[in-house]
């Protein structure tokens, strides 16, 4: 073993002298191994824990390292480099206020300002005002069809670490006229007493908070209040409370719902007595929510205490609410389906802004929806055409329709109020079937231009009325989206088919909710087509002119019975936006 470490020694060292000396002068040697190494124990040594190492008796060379360069003949010139432009496309800026104001035909004002501020970095204070007014002027009627609506937002909205929260006052006042009179002789000293006149004033107080890392997830409240010309006072005050506990891997929350309804109207249509109504439910919704890769549902119900105030009844309600969709083909194809239903308030509130010419008589009752099942297929047939279909059956009790009422004169004889010349409407109910079938697409041609269109047809099985009064079987609406540089453009086609409705003469001696031979007092309220349109231009990122049309087409249809729209509307106007 010896003979071998002197050889590794050796030439170390030999290795060491070579490359530190300029020129090699070491010689070769051969050294030759006589007899094998066997080791034993007493050959080993234990090296320190601690050795000392010394370098300072080593002389550091200093090396100098040059490159000889030589020189390389080339015939190549390269070409002059060009900087190549980045195209970006120009980020529009975006404004927190705006006002808006234009000028149409039949002598039509439009205002509208939204102002916007921040008080510090997590708080935002906001108003929003709007409106929309016609001086009239539909040939051939008798009464004022002048109409305005106006409405008064603010809100404040405050954002903490743990919680969001939200506080909104809202007002909004609307006029308008029962001008739609049937086709009778109207003595003219009649019509001169007449004022067809109706205002309505609603004001909703509400408020809403949301919690980040709590069961307590938040709640929504509102206060709302309507009162019109003739005495008529609503009250609604809504809480809902939302919780969401873990279950497992997955949560199961709970909506709860405490709704209070109450009404009174001077008198009813057919006499002086007074009306009165007011109602209580108290609900909550457990749902559990189930995610599996391509496949979603939601396992839950709907369960009520309803109770009617006035008559000290109530009851418990229950209700299916429950989904599911299975992504059959990724984006191309899904499956859904489910089963929903509930107990809905009809107010006056929604009555009058869905028709506006309802008389203040109405008596309230909730709608029973027993259930609602739906199935359908949604995706995309390409890269840019979404679809969806869906078809859906339901069972509803006390169904809100809206039905004529009687004529309370022969033209000639005064009226107790101006909604009795067969120029108003009241409020029926029915257990109705409904079958209906939706279907809509979609299609983005381009990232500027986009069309598509949807329809929906239904078919209505009633129990006590010969017609879903005033409900379409078929409503269809195409859409057109335009959108480049400077120029923005849409365009909504719109058809609804005809509606049956009732016109009772005032000798006819029966009321006709009730009627069994009513069939000579129907009318048909035919199809109609309304083309809507607006334009705009973009002057600058602040100023932007706009163009609207409604009811480009000159159709002469009647949104109700005896109850014609405006002809060709067109109306232009300014919009600004800034910053405070």
């Amino acid at each position: 073993m010896n003979k071998i470490i002197v050889t590794i020694i050796i030439s170390f060292i030999s290795f060491s002298l070579w490359a530190q000396q300029p020129k090699d002068t070491l010689n070769t040697e051969v050294i030759n191994v006589v007899k094998p190494y066997t080791p034993t124990i007493s050959d080993a040594f234990k090296l320190k824990d601690n050795p000392s190492v010394s370098d300072e008796n080593i002389e550091k060379e200093v090396v100098d390292y040059k490159i000889k360069s030589v020189p390389v003949a080339s015939t190549f010139t390269p070409s002059k480099g060009k900087a190549k432009g980045i195209s970006r496309p120009k980020k529009e800026r975006l404004f927190d206020n705006y006002i808006s104001a234009g000028f149409g035909n039949y002598t039509t004002p439009l205002f509208e300002a939204y102002i916007r501020t921040f008080p510090n970095r997590d708080a935002e204070f906001g108003v929003l005002l709007k409106h929309h007014s016609s001086q009239g002027g539909i040939k051939e009627i008798k009464l004022d069809d002048s109409f305005y609506d106006s409405n008064f937002d603010v809100y404040f909205k405050q954002s903490n670490r743990d919680m969001d929260w939200k506080l909104n006052l809202g007002a909004q006042h609307q006029l308008y006229n029962w001008y739609g009179l049937p086709e009778i002789d109207f003595d003219t000293a009649l019509l001169e007493s007449i004022n067809p006149r109706q205002m309505y004033l609603n004001v909703v107080l509400g408020g809403e908070i949301e919690y980040y890392d709590s069961f307590f997830k938040g709640a929504k409240a509102s206060v709302s209040g309507l009162t019109d010309n003739y005495n008529s006072a609503e009250l609604r005050i809504r809480i809902q409370p939302t919780l969401e506990l873990p279950i497992s891997s997955e949560l199961i929350n709970f909506q709860f719902d405490i709704d209070f309804l109450k009404g009174d109207f001077d008198r009813n249509y057919s006499d002086e007595t007074a009306i009165s109504y007011s109602y209580a439910n108290l609900g909550v919704s457990p749902n559990f929510e189930v995610l599996r890769d391509n496949l979603s549902i939601n396992l839950g119900a709907k369960l009520y205490y309803a109770v009617d105030l006035e008559n000290s009844n109530g009851e418990f309600k229950a209700y299916p609410n429950v989904d599911a969709s299975y992504q059959l083909i990724e984006e191309v194809l899904t499956l859904f389906g489910g089963a929903t239903g509930g107990m809905y308030f009809n107010t006056y509130q929604d009555f009058s802004q869905e028709n506006p010419f309802i008389a203040p008589n109405l008596f309230s009752v909730p709608t029973d929806e027993k259930y609602r099942a739906f199935a359908g297929v949604k995706g995309k047939l390409a890269s840019n055409i979404n679809y969806l279909f869906r078809a859906s059956y339901g069972d509803e009790r006390n169904k809100a329709l809206y039905l004529k009422n009687q004529i309370k004169t022969y033209g000639i004889t005064a009226v107790d109020e101006a909604y009795m010349l067969g120029n108003s409407f009241g409020i029926v109910y029915d257990d109705v079937k409904t079958m209906s079938f939706y279907g809509e697409l979609a299609i983005d041609f381009s990232k500027e231009f986009t069309f598509g269109g949807n329809i929906n047809f239904a078919s209505y099985d009633m129990n006590i009325h010969e017609e879903a009064w005033n409900l379409p079987s078929l409503k269809t609406t195409l859409f057109a989206d335009y959108h480049a540089n400077k120029w923005t453009a849409s365009a909504k086609l719109f058809m609804l088919s005809e509606r049956k409705d009732l016109e009772v003469p005032f000798d006819a001696g029966f009321q006709p909710h009730y009627a069994g031979d009513i069939d000579t007092f129907i009318k048909t309220n035919g199809t109609y087509l309304d083309l809507n349109a607006q334009i705009s231009y973009a002057f600058t990122n602040r100023l932007t002119a706009f163009a609207k049309g409604n009811n480009l087409l000159g159709t002469k249809y009647e949104r109700y019975y005896n109850f014609p729209v405006q002809g060709i509307q067109v109306l232009a106007g300014i919009t600004y936006k800034f910053n405070l």
